[in-house]
């Protein structure tokens, strides 16, 4: 048995799943992600370190007796940075990739070399996402971090310190920097002279396979976790998504909303878009990951949860807070009455990578509810993830089938909607926490358990399929174009 461990953005996961995939044991908590400004978003990497083991712990407290992992894999969120000092401890909150306060730094930056030729050779457009500007902006705003700043790392490599005392970055999650040649799978000496850095200023680069060290002592105390465990680096969470859904190889197209959202397919070669809608980064092996991703997906509908509800007398606990907004949203027809909503309420990436778009609703009435904006927040979600689709479909090819993931994929409505909006079927794996479990899968390949990772599709059979309905298909596509016209 191996345990997958996911930083997300709001929170933290792992899971304990047995040779067949299925889960053992689960535990998550969430912690803070911080807006102490328009278009910032940062995070206490402290606060997150933390979590993640307590969560360990907790998911040990529900094993099952006589229990004994064989190695524990790391999933995190892509696009952090973290500037820490000589002693490796923080100078500044983590930047993570919902911040846009660098725009004007990308801007600038575009100015300064070829971008076209920088996207196709790190697969990451210029955009406040990646780290040359987020690098640019620390230089230009926060000096004083800047000049002490020793390292510049992720929060996972953050947390890896903490759990075995050892600092790499696997290939993924710097492949999401800005900062990698893709190719050549090592620091890209223009990227780094673009941000400002040298490659002794960032951690060595490893396969997500590598066993990167074992559990300090006194995380096995803390957490109960067995003494000499393998700690395998992993990889990214958009990657490990499309692995732990079983969505490997050509034509097999995962589509995940979490916080954010994303459409992706595992090529067995790096694969950039000639228009740059797409983005591209390195799973595992030999596998690269195209696709394209959303900043606006699951943190939109918990804005609406949590700022226009209120909630002292409605059931308590996240989940069922969003059964009760999802059953208003059932009771709304498809369109919303002629409520639109673009929902870019912190900027946005793909296809477009405009991080000064910014949400509006059109069409609101004295006959709208609470519930035509709930369900006006689903679709508006889910037009954004056909821009991506099709940017994908066009750079890609068409997928054969779309498999879903992510927490939406717990929303039924949210699912069927969707499905309608894109015009193809989506199917349901057995896997419910995709990235915890490619987390998980890759730390099974690490220690020889499996011979690759194709093996990783007969551990997610199909459970449920949603088929697009042809009547809301075509109110869709009406309301699609409308939806394109708003935003341009």
């Amino acid at each position: 048995m191996d345990i997958g461990l996911d930083l997300g953005t709001a929170g933290c996961r792992a899971a304990l799943y047995d040779a067949e995939g299925r889960v053992v044991a689960r535990a998550d908590r969430g912690y803070r992600l911080s807006v102490p400004h328009p278009g910032w978003a940062e995070q206490d990497a402290d606060e997150v370190v933390a979590t993640a083991v307590d969560v360990l712990r907790d998911l040990v407290a529900r094993f099952p007796p006589g229990i004994r992992p064989r190695a524990l894999g790391l999933s995190s969120v892509l696009h952090s940075v973290l500037p820490l000092d000589r002693e490796r401890r923080a100078l500044a909150p983590a930047i993570t990739w919902a911040d846009t306060r660098s725009a004007p730094q990308a801007e600038r930056l575009r100015a300064q070399c070829d971008p076209t030729a920088l996207y196709h050779a790190t697969g990451c457009p210029l955009h406040p996402l990646y780290w040359p500007a987020k690098l640019q902006w620390l230089r230009e705003h926060r000096p004083d971090v800047y000049r002490r700043a020793r390292w510049f790392v992720s929060l996972k490599e953050h947390l890896l310190q903490r759990l075995c005392g050892r600092v790499a970055v696997d290939l993924s999650v710097a492949s999401g920097t800005g900062l990698l040649d893709l190719r050549a799978k090592r620091w890209h000496p223009a990227a780094l002279d673009l941000a400002g850095i040298r490659e002794e200023h960032l951690s060595a680069l490893v396969e997500p396979t590598a066993i990167v060290g074992e559990i300090l002592p006194a995380i096995a105390e803390a957490t109960g976790l067995p003494r000499g465990l393998p700690v395998v680096v992993g990889a990214a969470d958009g990657p490990l998504a499309s692995l732990g859904s079983g969505a490997l190889g050509p034509g097999r197209m995962a589509a995940t909303i979490g916080t954010s959202g994303a459409v992706r397919v595992v090529l067995r070669e790096p694969r950039t878009d000639q228009q740059a809608r797409t983005w591209c980064y390195y799973l595992a092996e030999e596998w690269w990951v195209a696709g394209a991703a959303i900043n606006n997906g699951g943190i939109v509908y918990r804005w609406v949860r949590d700022h226009l509800f209120d909630w002292p007398d409605a059931p308590d606990g996240e989940d069922r807070r969003y059964a009760v907004m999802d059953a208003l949203a059932e009771g709304v027809p498809p369109g919303s009455d002629g409520l639109l909503f673009l929902p870019f309420l912190a900027g946005e990436r793909a296809p477009r990578w405009n991080a000064d778009a910014r949400g509006a609703l059109l069409g609101l009435t004295l006959h709208h509810t609470r519930g035509h904006l709930v369900r006006a927040t689903l679709e508006g979600v889910a037009f954004r993830m056909r821009s991506i689709a099709d940017a994908l479909e066009e750079a890609a090819g068409p997928p054969t089938e779309v498999r879903a993931s992510g927490s939406f994929s717990r929303s039924r409505v949210w699912v069927q909607i969707l499905a309608d909006v894109l015009g193809r079927e989506l199917l349901i794996p057995a896997v419910s926490d995709a990235t915890a479990f490619g987390a998980a899968f890759l730390a099974r390949r690490a220690i020889g358990d499996v011979d690759g990772l194709e093996e990783v599709r007969a551990l997610c059979p199909i459970v449920e399929a949603f088929a697009p309905n042809p009547a809301t298909r075509e109110r869709y596509e009406s309301l699609y174009r409308w939806y394109r016209e708003a935003y341009a």
